[in-house]
C-alpha cells in the first residue's frame, strides 16, 4: 500500500474517534485506503491482509469489524440470518446478493420505490430497513 492510502485509512478511524493501531490501519487501508466502496466478508478481509503480508488474526479481524460498525463507519449487511457482509458505504441503499457468486454489491437506489412501511408495534420505531434483492443465473 501506499503512504496516501495509509493516510486515508488513519484519518477513517481518527474521524470515526477509533485509535489507529497497526492492525486497525492495516485493515482500514484495505477497505477504504484507495477512496472506493467495498463489500466485504470477515474471512475475504482476511484473506486480502495475509496477501497483503499483514499479521493479523481471523478473530482480530471480526473484532476490528465489530468496533467499526459500532463506530458508525460500516454497516453490517446479513443474508441468509448466518453470512455477514461488511459495506463500507453508511448510507442507506439496497444491495444485490449475487447467489451464484455469494457476492454482493449496490443496487441503484433511485430505482427503489417503497410506498409504505407497516407499523411499528406500539413502543418501539423502525430503526431501519435493510434490502437485499436476490439475484441467480437463468
Amino acid at each position: 500500500m501506499t503512504l496516501a492510502s495509509q493516510s486515508i485509512a488513519t484519518n477513517w478511524l481518527v474521524q470515526a474517534r477509533l485509535r489507529p493501531t497497526r492492525q486497525r490501519v492495516a485493515l482500514a487501508e484495505l477497505l477504504v485506503g484507495d477512496g472506493l466502496h467495498r463489500h466485504v466478508t470477515a474471512e475475504s478481509l482476511f484473506e486480502a491482509a495475509k496477501k497483503n503480508g499483514d499479521a493479523v488474526s481471523l478473530a482480530t479481524v471480526y473484532n476490528t469489524l465489530r468496533a467499526f460498525c459500532d463506530a458508525g463507519v460500516l454497516q453490517e449487511i446479513t443474508v441468509d440470518g448466518s453470512k455477514s457482509y461488511f459495506d463500507t458505504n453508511t448510507h442507506d441503499h439496497p444491495h444485490f446478493f449475487w447467489e451464484d457468486e455469494s457476492r454482493l454489491s449496490d443496487a441503484p437506489s433511485e430505482e427503489l420505490v417503497i410506498q409504505r412501511l407497516p407499523e411499528a408495534p406500539e413502543g418501539v420505531e423502525i430503526a431501519s430497513v435493510d434490502v437485499v434483492i436476490r439475484l441467480r443465473k437463468k
